[in-house]
C-alpha cells in the first residue's frame, strides 16, 4: 500500500467511514498516519481489583460470566463479572449489544476504563477490553485520543491505524542521516509508531521531540533557502541621501524615538545594497511604523523609482494614504490611492498616473494586484499586516516590478522572537518597542458584569470631556448558543438605554465597503460619540480623539487580539482606558487579568503563544499551512537545535531530492515563508 493511496482501500474503511475521515482532513494513507492524537489516557499500569482507586484503571482479568438484556425501550445493558486473584468486579456497558458475543468466558483480557461513582456506587462503565494474547490498542498501554467527528471515535481510528502498523514500521527516513545522528533523534518510523502506540512515556516523549524537531527543521530550512535565493538576486540599489533624511526628520512635528532611528537606518542601508531588502518591521500599535516607512518611500521616490503600499482594508488604505501624503507632500512626492471603491474615471486617472511614473507612491488594497495598474518602475513594495494576504496575492504584487523589488513588511502584531525566528528564518527583523513621546499606557480593567452602571459612568466621564469611545462585540447578530453580545443588539440597547442621549455609530464586516467608509468618516469627524463595532476596527483604524474602549465577551479573544483592540485608543497624548467585559461572572479571568497587568504587547504575545499556539499570535493559519502540530514554539532549545541543523544542511548543499517527503514539504513551505 502506497502513502498516497486513498483511505477507502484500508481494511475496515468503506465509503461511509472514508467520508467521515474526510471531515477530519484525512483522505490518504499518509494523512491517516499523520493524524496525530490530541491527548493520551495512561492505562499502562496494571493493578489488582483489590487495589482499585477512583480514576483511570487497567486490570488483567478473566471473564466469569456475561449477561445481556433490554432494560427499557432503546436501552440495552451488557453486564460481565470479571475476576483476578485478588477479587471480582462487575462491569457494565450501555447500548453495546455486540459485547455479549465478543467476550468469551475463561479468556484473559486487559480491561481499561474509569473507576468512578455511578448510580450511587463506584464501578466501571463502558470499559475497553482486549485479549491479553492480542496486540492491545485500547488497554494496558498509553492510549491515544484523536480529533474525532460524529460517527467516528478514537477507538475506531486506533483500529484503522493499527492496520497500517507494518507500513509505519517500514517508512523511510525523511531527514538527512547526519541530522538524525548528530541530534540523536528517534528514527522517523519509530517516532510515528510510538506517537500512535507508545511503548512507554519516555518513548512517547522522544517521538514528540523527533517529530516536533522535524516540523521546526522544515520551516527553518525553507526560510534559509528562501534567504539564499534572495541574496543571489540583483536589485536596483537606492542611494541614501543623508540631507534628504535630515530634512524629513526636521519637518516632523515630533521627535523620532531611538527605535525608529535604528530601524530607519537599517532600512536605508538595505536599500543601498544590490541584493533585495527583505525586512520585517514590527512594532506595537502607535509605535510609529508609518514614519519609518515614509523615510524609505522618500528615498525611493527621490531616486526616480516607485513604491507600492498594500493595506488589508480600504479603511486602512485611505488612512495610510492620507497620513503618508501629509508627510511626503512637502518634498514634492505625488501619491495615488488605488482601491476598489474608486469610480471608473478616478480609477483610470490613477492608473494612468501610475503607468506614466507620475505617481511615485501608490497606496491601495488587493486592487493593486489586478491587471491594472501597470507600474512604470516599481522598486519598493511595502505590505501592511502581510499575514492578512495570501501567498499568491503577495507574489502578484511583487510580480508587478520589472525586476526583483525591495520588500518591507509591516505588522502591528507583536511576534515572540521564538515564533519570528521559526516562521521567518533569516528574515531581517526590526522592532519598534518604544512609543512616541507623550503617549500614555492604556489603563486596563477587567469589568464586572454586575457593575455596568459604574462602568458606563466611567465611559460617560470621557465623553463629557469631548472624547469618543468604542464598544466592541464578538458577533454581528445574537447567538443563543454562544451567549455573547452582538453589535446589532448592543447598538439598539445602548441607543435606548444608558447612552440614549449620545450619538452612536454601527460598524461591522457585513456592511458594504462604501457604508463602512462613511461610518468611519463620520466617526473621525466626531459625528458619533460611540462606535459599536466588531473586530473590523482591530487593525489600523486611527482616531486620536477616541480614548475609551469597552470589549464585550472579552474572553472570546486572544491576548494579542485584545491588545490590538486596546491599541485603538492609544493614538494621542490623552489618557486612554480599556475595559474588558466577560460574558458572565463565571468566566475564568486569568487571561483577561494578564492583559490588564501589562501594556507590553511582546510580553502578551509570549503568553498567548504558550496558552493558545502560533495560529492565534500571527495568523499562522491565514499565513499558510505551517502545520506545527507537535513543535512547542516556547521550546527555545529545540528551535535552536533545528535551526543549527537546517543551517548545516544548507552549508553542506544536501540534495533534498534524496528525501522525497522532505523535498515536497520544503517546496510548499518555501512559498508560505517567502516574503519576497
Amino acid at each position: 500500500m502506497e502513502l498516497d493511496t486513498s483511505v477507502q482501500f484500508i481494511k475496515g474503511v468503506g465509503e461511509r467511514v472514508a467520508a467521515l475521515l474526510a471531515k477530519l482532513g484525512v483522505e490518504t494513507v499518509e494523512d491517516l498516519i499523520y493524524h496525530f492524537p490530541r491527548r493520551y489516557d495512561d492505562y499502562s499500569k496494571i493493578v489488582k481489583i483489590i487495589e482499585i482507586k477512583p480514576g483511570p484503571v487497567t486490570l488483567s482479568v478473566r471473564v466469569e460470566s456475561v449477561h445481556a438484556r433490554y432494560a427499557r425501550r432503546g436501552l440495552h445493558i451488557t453486564e460481565a463479572l470479571v475476576k483476578d486473584d485478588s477479587g471480582q468486579l462487575k462491569v457494565v456497558w450501555f447500548n453495546q449489544p455486540y459485547r455479549a458475543d465478543a467476550l468469551k468466558k475463561n479468556k484473559d483480557y486487559f480491561l481499561s476504563g474509569e473507576f468512578a461513582f455511578q448510580g450511587q456506587k463506584y464501578g466501571i462503565v463502558n470499559p475497553s477490553m482486549e485479549l491479553v494474547s492480542a496486540f492491545p490498542k485500547n488497554t494496558a498501554r498509553i492510549v491515544p485520543i484523536y480529533p474525532e467527528t460524529k460517527g467516528l471515535k478514537s477507538h475506531q481510528i486506533r483500529k484503522l491505524i493499527g492496520v497500517l502498523t507494518p507500513l509505519i514500521k517500514n517508512l523511510p527516513e525523511s531527514l538527512p542521516d547526519f541530522v538524525v545522528k548528530d541530534d540523536k533523534l528517534m528514527a522517523r518510523a519509530d517516532a510515528l509508531f510510538n506517537l500512535h502506540f507508545p511503548e512507554s512515556a519516555e518513548a512517547l516523549e522522544r517521538a514528540r521531540e523527533r517529530l516536533g524537531f522535524e516540523e521546526l527543521y522544515e520551516v527553518t530550512l525553507a526560510s534559509l533557502l528562501n534567504k539564499q535565493a534572495v541574496q543571489s538576486q540583483s536589485v536596483t540599489p537606492i542611494k541614501f541621501e543623508a540631507k534628504l533624511a535630515k530634512d524629513f526628520v526636521k519637518s516632523l512635528p515630533y521627535q523620532l524615538t531611538d527605535a525608529q532611528r535604528v530601524a530607519a537606518w537599517a532600512i536605508v542601508q538595505d536599500l543601498e545594497k544590490h541584493q533585495p531588502m527583505n525586512r520585517l518591521l514590527e512594532g506595537d500599535v502607535g509605535s510609529g511604523k508609518s514614519v519609518v516607512a515614509a523615510m524609505a518611500i522618500l528615498q525611493t521616490a527621490k531616486a526616480g523609482l516607485q513604491t507600492a503600499y498594500m493595506a488589508p482594508t480600504e479603511i486602512l488604505a485611505r488612512q495610510q494614504f492620507e497620513e503618508l501624503s501629509k508627510m511626503l507632500e512637502p518634498f514634492g512626492i505625488k501619491a495615488e490611492l488605488f482601491i476598489g471603491a474608486l469610480g471608473a474615471a478616478a480609477r483610470n486617472k490613477a492608473a494612468n498616473n501610475i503607468e506614466s511614473g507620475q505617481a511615485q507612491l501608490v497606496v491601495g488594497t488587493h486592487a493593486l494586484i489586478e491587471k491594472h495598474p501597470v507600474f512604470a518602475n516599481l522598486t519598493l513594495v511595502i505590505i501592511d499586516e502581510q499575514h492578512r494576504f495570501g501567498v499568491n496575492q503577495r507574489e502578484k504584487l511583487m510580480g508587478k516590478a520589472k525586476s526583483v523589488p525591495h520588500v518591507l513588511t509591516l505588522t502591528a502584531t507583536p511576534i515572540p522572537r521564538s515564533l519570528a525566528l521559526t516562521v521567518f528564518g533569516e528574515l531581517d527583523i526590526s522592532i519598534l518597542n518604544q512609543l512616541p513621546p507623550g503617549r500614555k499606557p492604556v489603563i486596563t480593567e477587567v469589568a464586572n458584569p454586575a457593575s455596568r452602571a459604574q462602568l458606563y459612568a466611567k465611559i460617560e466621564a470621557q465623553l463629557k470631556l469631548g472624547r469618543q469611545g468604542y464598544v466592541i462585540c464578538p458577533l454581528v447578530d445574537d447567538s443563543d448558543v454562544l451567549g455573547v453580545k452582538s453589535v446589532n443588539e448592543e447598538f439598539k440597547r445602548l441607543n435606548t438605554g444608558a447612552f440614549k442621549h449620545r450619538k452612536i455609530g454601527l460598524l461591522h464586516g457585513q456592511l458594504k465597503s462604501s457604508e463602512k467608509e462613511q461610518v468611519m468618516k463620520r466617526f473621525v469627524g466626531r459625528e458619533f460619540d460611540l462606535l459599536v463595532a466588531t473586530t473590523v476596527v482591530e487593525v489600523g483604524v486611527n482616531v486620536p480623539n477616541a480614548t475609551v474602549i469597552l470589549i464585550e465577551g472579552a474572553e472570546r479573544f486572544g491576548l494579542a487580539q485584545l491588545h490590538q483592540l486596546r491599541g485603538r485608543v492609544r493614538r494621542s497624548s490623552f489618557q486612554p482606558y480599556c475595559f474588558l467585559m466577560p460574558s458572565t461572572g463565571d468566566v475564568p479571568l486569568k487571561r483577561l487579568q494578564a492583559v490588564a497587568a501589562t501594556d507590553d504587547g511582546f510580553k502578551l504575545a509570549e503568553m498567548d503563544l504558550k496558552m493558545r499556539g502560533p495560529g492565534e499570535i500571527y495568523g499562522a493559519r491565514q499565513h499558510g499551512e505551517l502545520d506545527l502540530r507537535l513543535a512547542r514554539l516556547s521550546d527555545t532549545k529545540l528551535i535552536a537545535r533545528a535551526r543549527s541543523a537546517a543551517a548545516e544542511t544548507v552549508q553542506r548543499g544536501v540534495d533534498l531530492l534524496q528525501y522525497p517527503r522532505l523535498s515536497a514539504r520544503i517546496a510548499n513551505l518555501r512559498k508560505i515563508t517567502n516574503l519576497n
